[in-house]
């Protein structure tokens, strides 16, 4: 008897994709048929993103090629929309600390009343990551900071690059 494949959908802007994300990612390949990295092509925050949508799923191809089950697409619709397009049957986030559980509480709640046939499934990032966030990584590009151990290399040149003082 076949059985229907697991697929979830990993949604965020990854502007840019950090070694956190990789790693929540991974630990999803390893859980479900196929990964869909979905990429947020249209965002409610004030600024815009810092790379094009182009360019971060392009970092994503190139970080995740070795796992074999990664999809990655854009996405500009309600994410439980988006899992319905694709066959998902899950949303896979990533948790760092207390403030990420209440807003993802918060999402998770509205995600279920929107649709309650997919389930938001949370997986605790790991300690060396319970720290990082695009958003401090950028941060810290912007001030010549380290950034090598927290993003792909790629990734590393191309923020110097576009970030530096």
């Amino acid at each position: 008897m076949a059985t229907d494949p697991r697929i979830c959908v990993c949604p965020g802007s990854y502007d840019p994709i950090t070694n956190g994300h990789l790693d929540v990612i991974g630990r999803a390949s390893a859980l479900y048929d196929t990964v869909v990295v979905a990429v947020v092509n249209l965002s409610v925050r004030k600024n815009g993103p810092l790379f094009s949508i182009d360019e971060r799923m392009g970092f994503i191809r190139d970080a995740t090629e070795h796992l074999g089950n990664i999809d990655v697409q854009p996405f500009d619709t309600l994410v439980v929309n988006f899992a319905r397009t694709v066959g998902a049957r899950a949303i896979v986030k990533g948790l760092r600390a207390i403030s990420d559980f209440e807003y993802e509480m918060e999402m998770a709640q509205l995600n279920r009343n929107q649709a309650d046939d997919i389930e938001s499934v949370y997986l605790m990032s790991g300690a060396q990551y319970s720290f990082l966030s695009s958003s401090g990584v950028k941060e810290l590009a912007t001030f010549g900071g380290n950034i090598d151990d927290l993003v792909p290399a790629p990734v590393a040149s191309r923020l110097k690059e576009e970030l530096a003082r």
